[in-house]
């Protein structure tokens, strides 16, 4: 039976940016049952021996506590479980120098329902008719937002600007303040920071002019640190997490070894908390109760933000320096190639100048030769005008081998001098 769907049932019963590629990606593993593949595709952190211990730890512990039963066989406040509130102002305030109370966080199932909730709360259209705009201020950015509204339209990206080292083959994106607009019109900004695909790191000053630009009009700045200090300390480059009146700081604890328990954090105005919490409140009452309640002591033994800083951030870091060595030995010269500058997160970003073919084209290719990948194109969403660029990139995940890294960048570098090697010269380095 094929149920009659409604506007946003239309919008929500497809899958978009990376979901359809994941989507063929397992086909493809299916399909090729019997044939070794090197999948650089995975968003899926490492199980890393010290970090799977640690969740083990905090689980036995609440196994052997008299809070068991409340935790797993009790609802909860939607806000969150209170120890784990209680943990995380604590942790802020000490390390940073906050004030927080526990009127300042919210617990979510997950960092994407918490964009879900704030695209829905705060984007779209008004009771009047009028469209309120998510503004996403540097693209390409996290695919997932491109799926967050029952409105897609009211998701509005802009094209960055491109720092270019053309003798080191690195490259940054930037916020294009010239073309970044915040309005009255404006629902609120969200970036992540650092990025997931580019593994990008707005500076401090950055985070600051968008918050100013933002507090005219009294708009939100969601900041997406899924990545980001104390925890999971993805930052490979020196960061601060910039707080403010207008400033969300978004947090998941995914990539900190608890992806299957769907564990967000907000922290922010009361305000904004509160109605954030009364959206969730109507979608799924509240998080997981057994994750949080194990995130509780993992974060206020400090074992976290210990473990974060010395063996999750290492262990993505060293990986991204295998593919740098891997690519500057493999690739050939007359190709015009350009690694984003890596300062955190778990991918690197590679950017081709005049490809010849799409970035989905040689996804495909790089299949043939049993590598898959993730084409850039899905990365971003929002972005309205038609850019060549958005057609050359192609996301790697670090969460391969060092050998299989080395391996496949052999493969797409053999890959990507074939197609140059049919394209005039000038073309190619133009």
């Amino acid at each position: 039976m094929l149920p009659a769907l409604t506007q946003f049932g239309e919008a929500m019963s497809h899958l978009t940016g990376v979901r359809a590629i994941m989507k063929d990606i397992i086909e493809t593993l299916r399909a090729g049952q019997g044939r070794e593949f090197i999948n650089l595709s995975a968003g899926n952190p490492v199980i890393l021996p010290e970090v799977e211990q640690l969740w083990r730890d905090c689980t036995q512990d609440l196994l052997n506590s008299p809070e068991y039963g409340e935790v797993v066989c009790r609802y909860g406040t939607s806000q969150g479980y209170g120890p784990l509130v209680e943990a995380i102002c604590n942790d802020f305030n000490q390390r940073y120098g906050l004030s927080l109370t526990h009127r300042h966080v919210l617990i979510t199932p997950g960092s994407q329902a918490l964009y879900f909730l704030a695209a829905n709360a705060l984007g779209g259209y008004t009771r009047s008719g009028q469209m309120k705009e998510i503004v996403l201020p540097l693209s390409p950015d996290y695919t997932g937002y491109g799926g967050i509204s029952l409105v897609p339209e009211a998701v509005k990206a802009y094209r960055p600007t491109l720092e270019v080292d053309e003798a080191g083959h690195r490259f940054k994106y930037r916020p294009d303040f010239s073309q970044v607009q915040v309005t009255a019109d404006t629902g609120f900004v969200l970036f992540s920071r650092p990025c997931n695909p580019t593994g990008n790191v707005i500076s401090d000053d950055e985070v600051r002019q968008i918050a100013d630009l933002a507090a005219v009009h009294q708009v939100p700045v969601l900041i997406d640190s899924a990545y980001a200090p104390p925890f999971p300390a993805l930052n490979f480059t020196e960061m601060t997490p910039i707080f403010g009146d207008n400033i969300l700081h978004c947090m998941s604890l995914s990539k900190a070894g608890l992806p299957g328990e769907r564990v967000g954090v907000a922290i922010g105005d009361p305000a904004l908390i509160e109605v954030l919490e009364c959206f969730q409140t109507n979608f799924c009452i509240h998080s997981s109760r057994y994750g949080q309640a194990i995130a509780a002591r993992a974060i206020a033994s400090g074992a976290l933000a210990d473990i974060s800083e010395r063996v999750i951030r290492p262990y993505y870091q060293d990986k991204f320096a295998v593919l740098e060595a891997a690519l500057e030995a493999a690739m050939p010269r007359s190709v015009p190639w350009y690694l984003h500058r890596g300062e955190g997160a778990i991918f690197a970003w590679i950017w081709f100048d005049h490809l010849p073919i799409t970035d989905q084209n040689l996804y495909q290719r790089l299949k043939q030769e049993g590598v898959i990948v993730v084409p850039g194109n899905p990365f971003f969403p929002g972005l309205r005008e038609d850019w060549p660029h958005t057609r050359q990139c192609l996301r790697i995940s670090l969460t391969a081998s060092a050998t299989e890294l080395t391996t496949a960048t052999e493969r797409l570098a053999q890959v990507v001098d074939e197609l140059y090697a049919n394209v005039p010269a000038t073309m190619a380095t133009a």
